[in-house]
């Protein structure tokens, strides 16, 4: 099903076009130059066939047979191409929201909606107090937690050059620069253009571990540290402006990451890696330390002739010129009658003697604090908020923020390696075949240290270095270096026991407790439905019952999106993850048990993604309680923090999403008891109608690795981590390169097939009034298909039927049922919304899909050309499977949401 679709910007989007036709313009001449004036008119040909068969409603035939023709040694450098005008695209839609933002603030009076202001004022005006909204603030926690999961890896030197382009379309968002200036800019950009077309979109070597440690480590310390300050200082001031009055903000932001951390199938990862990662970490923080005090050296030069320090500066100084007497001998004598420069030098010095090791090193990030806090009270003694205060804070929301550590480091493995290292410390070959009765059992003779271990066993070692090096990590990096402990494939209560009986075992024991947070998570649609029963058997347990006491009595729980979603399709996912919630929530409210789920979302739709606010709103009322903890991977990451100013609008909606779920969650709908049985009766059949295609007919495995290009991606070299978990068929392939695939073929049916199925059975029985009662008036519901709306709008059905066609006979045995369901899925929530086209109310989404589809079309049709002489010459030709990658790629960057 296609609608024709015409490019129209609305007025507002005047400067998007005028960006987007300059950028174009300065890519074209950029191809001309470095291919040829011909080359760059094959690409034009190309992409006005693609516009006139989304405009004219022409056939996808003529497009097709362009490509066919296009020569294999031609394709790596066409791709490339048309990857290089819709990044720039990207590039002006995001500076485009910033600009949207700035124009909405000077026009009207009203906050920007999901902003502080407008957030904070709705609260008051629904009874929110001050004192409920300080209540809530003490133990409100917003903490992202970046993923090494990519679908979509940018060089950091494409990722410098982008920031150029950025800085360049910022300092003329408002077309205030004159042509001199102007003309300065359009030559960076074209140098920033020309330089990454000149450079190889991804190292010959797959990325290891300490790759990616720096490449999350980019948006951390690039974008993350520089835009903290502000977020604090915006909801300070909403907070005066709203109440009037001013409150002292506690930490609401964390950041955490699973990069050397996740174990979870990757043998790359391990005791060395975590040490690896966390020295990264704390090299890059007390470096950005160093550097924040050399400025704030710069802000206070007060001299004691002018204005005197506290006594406890002067103390400092004298303390420490004793500790580091080298480094205080290099003072320039100038600096004698300047007692702040003389204190943040010694500091400095004090940072590099953390970073070697050496003497004088600070012990935590407390005792920097602690310095920064003298300074900070002799500048308010002393006459000087106006004069150094302002910058000071800033280093102390940082410092307070990312410690010594940068980012929480996660650790996550999966039961089964747990189950082996058990196994061979007890010497029991029968391990796994035991209940869980008899393992428990077992287990707490391990933690009370009454069962007889071979502590050598050579199964065992890497298991247990592990829970070595956190306890000698802890020590090093201090107590906030570590995230919870995640227990994939979690089944039973044995495999949380499991974890404390390895720690205790590896000496990782502080006082008599092990000092981890240690998280089971439920993935598959059958583990979601089990979770009440094993956190029950846990909470009743009471050697983990101990252990919960010694952690605040808090409980960290992981939902998995992507293996569910894969498992049963997305409505059997998103249910089963609403419902487990619920009872999750009951339990421990019953067991007096703090909960904190977990949200292990991907970047794509069928594995979790879409809005944060919106899916924070939507969550059942009482689950969110002042926390949000979820995973930010792929290309989302690029999408939400790549930008200063759009990593701060996030993470301010996002926060504003929390304060409203958790101060005023939306009322109880009495109809919800209604809705709730209808969705598990929905969530029932989307499931069945779903695995009787991918997991129940036999020859399933078979069309998909014949009509995706899986078969490339399981060669990319995006991460460290292997694509599968072990060797076999669907059921072994990891959830990310499963919708990577769907996604690439433009059909992303993970995201939908099912839905159609259950939603047409349901109006039948029920009637369409209910059921869009139901589409209309509950968030849960209405965000679902919100997000699958989206999917439906950037699938195109006729391109994967060129996919599907690669799988020869097994086209006619699938497609028409797929293509069917895509129909039916599409007409069916169209009726639901009272809508004649997909995202009919969504200008903003249409504009965005429609700038990207004469790029990304021909991409994905040259794919299939590719594939089809790949495949023909059994896979052997190198220089195609290059081309191939470059349209993974592409496709990926364009698309968005893949993985």
């Amino acid at each position: 099903m296609r609608l024709r679709e015409r490019l129209e910007f609305a007025e507002s989007d005047t400067l998007l076009r005028d960006d987007v036709r300059r950028l174009g313009a300065m890519v074209g001449q950029m191809l001309a130059e470095q291919v040829s004036p011909e080359f760059l008119l094959q690409v034009e040909t190309l992409r006005r066939a693609a516009i006139a068969r989304r405009e004219q409603g022409e056939t996808i035939d003529e497009l097709a047979a362009r490509l066919a023709e296009v020569p294999s040694g031609d394709a790596d450098a066409l791709v490339r191409a048309f990857t290089a005008y819709f990044n720039v695209v990207n590039l002006a839609e995001r500076v485009h929201r910033i600009r949207r933002r700035r124009d909405y603030q000077r026009k009207t009076d009203a906050p920007q909606p999901g902003g502080f202001t407008a957030v904070l004022r709705t609260l008051r005006d629904d009874g929110v107090t001050l004192d409920d909204l300080r209540a809530l603030l003490s133990r409100l926690r917003v903490e992202p937690v970046f993923t090494a999961h990519p679908t979509e890896a940018i060089r950091r030197a494409l990722l410098l050059k982008e920031r150029t382009i950025t800085e360049r379309l910022i300092a003329d968002i408002d077309r205030q620069r004159t042509p001199a200036e102007r003309g300065a800019d359009t030559a960076r950009i074209r140098q920033a253009l020309t330089a990454a077309w000149q450079t190889a979109d991804a190292p010959s070597q797959r990325p290891k571990v300490s790759d990616e440690v720096e490449h999350i480590g980019y948006y951390l310390g690039n974008v993350l540290y520089r835009v903290l300050p502000v977020y604090y200082e915006a909801f300070a001031e909403a907070v005066q402006a709203v109440y009037g009055e001013s409150i002292d903000l506690p930490t609401l932001l964390r950041f955490g990451t699973w990069v050397g951390g996740d174990m979870d199938g990757n043998p790359n990862v391990g005791a060395e890696t975590i040490r690896a990662a966390l020295t990264a970490q704390r090299a890059q923080a007390l470096n950005s330390y160093r550097h924040d005090l050399q400025s704030l050296a710069e802000v206070l030069t007060q001299s004691r002739d002018r204005v005197r320090a506290d006594d406890a500066v002067e103390r400092l100084i004298a303390d420490y010129t004793a500790l580091l007497p080298a480094d205080a001998a290099k003072l320039s004598p100038r600096l004698v009658d300047m007692p702040y420069r003389q204190l943040i030098n010694l500091m400095r010095a004090r940072l590099s003697a953390t970073l070697a090791g050496g003497p004088g090193a600070y012990p935590d990030a407390d005792a920097l604090l602690a310095d920064l806090r003298t300074i900070d009270a002799s500048l308010m003694h002393n006459r000087g908020e106006h004069a150094g205060h302002f910058a000071l804070q800033r280093v102390l929301w940082r410092v307070k923020t990312f410690g010594f550590h940068l980012a929480t480091l996660d650790l996550r493995q999966d039961s089964g390696t747990h189950d082996e290292a058990v196994a061979a410390l007890l010497g029991d070959g029968e391990w796994t075949s035991r209940s869980v009765t008899e393992r428990v059992e077992r287990l707490h003779a391990m933690i009370d240290g009454t069962a007889r271990i071979d502590r050598e066993a050579a199964s065992a070692r890497n298991t247990l270095d592990v829970f070595r090096t956190v306890h000698e990590a802890r020590a090093t990096f201090g107590a906030h270096a570590f995230g919870p402990y995640i227990i994939s494939m979690s089944r039973s209560a044995a495999d949380a026991l499991a974890v404390l009986a390895l720690a205790r075992t590896a000496g990782c024991v502080e006082g008599d407790d092990v000092p981890l947070d240690v998280a089971p998570l439920f993935e598959t649609i059958d583990d979601l439905r089990a979770a009440p029963d094993i956190m029950r058997a846990l909470f009743a347990d009471p050697v983990y019952r101990r252990h919960l006491t010694s952690r605040g009595d808090r409980q960290i729980v992981m939902l998995g999106y992507s293996d569910s979603a894969k498992d049963g399709g997305i409505l059997a996912s998103r249910w089963s993850l609403q419902r487990t919630q619920v009872e999750l929530l009951e339990l421990s409210q019953q067991a007096c048990i703090r909960i904190e789920f977990f949200h292990g979302r991907g970047g794509s739709v069928s594995r979790g993604g879409g809005k944060t606010e919106r899916a924070v709103i939507a969550a059942p009322r009482g689950t969110v309680d002042g926390v949000l903890r979820v995973t930010e991977q792929g290309e989302v990451i690029h999408r939400k923090y790549a930008i200063r100013a759009l990593a701060l609008r996030n993470l301010e909606q996002t926060t504003g999403a929390v304060l409203r779920a958790s101060l005023r969650p939306r009322p109880p709908e009495p109809r919800e008891i209604r809705w709730r049985d209808l969705a598990a009766t929905l969530a029932q059949r989307s499931r069945a109608h779903y695995r009787a295609l991918v997991h129940e007919h036999p020859q399933f495995s078979t069309y998909f690795r014949a009509a995706t290009p899986i078969d490339v991606i399981e060669q990319l070299r995006l991460g460290s981590r292997p694509s599968k978990r072990r060797e076999g068929g669907i059921e072994a392939l990891r959830a990310i390169p499963w919708v990577f695939a769907w996604s690439q073929n433009r059909s992303g049916l993970t995201g939908w097939y099912g839905v159609g199925t259950a939603l047409s059975a349901a109006i039948d029985e029920v009637g369409h009034d209910t059921v869009a009662d139901m589409a209309r008036d509950w968030p849960f519901f209405a965000a679902m298909l919100d997000d699958i709306e989206m999917l439906l709008a950037k699938s195109d059905i006729d391109i994967f039927e060129r996919y599907s066609r690669l799988a020869g006979p097994l086209h006619d045995t699938f497609f028409p049922g797929i293509a069917e369901e895509f129909a039916r899925t599409c007409d069916t929530i169209l009726a639901l919304r009272d809508r004649g086209t997909l995202l009919q109310d969504d200008y903003r989404l249409r504009l965005s899909i429609r700038l990207r589809n004469p790029y990304v079309d021909p991409i994905s049709l040259l794919q299939v050309e590719l594939l089809q002489r790949w495949r023909a010459g059994e896979r052997s030709d190198e220089a195609l499977l290059q081309a191939l990658v470059t349209t993974v790629n592409g496709i990926s960057a364009g698309i968005q949401n893949t993985g």
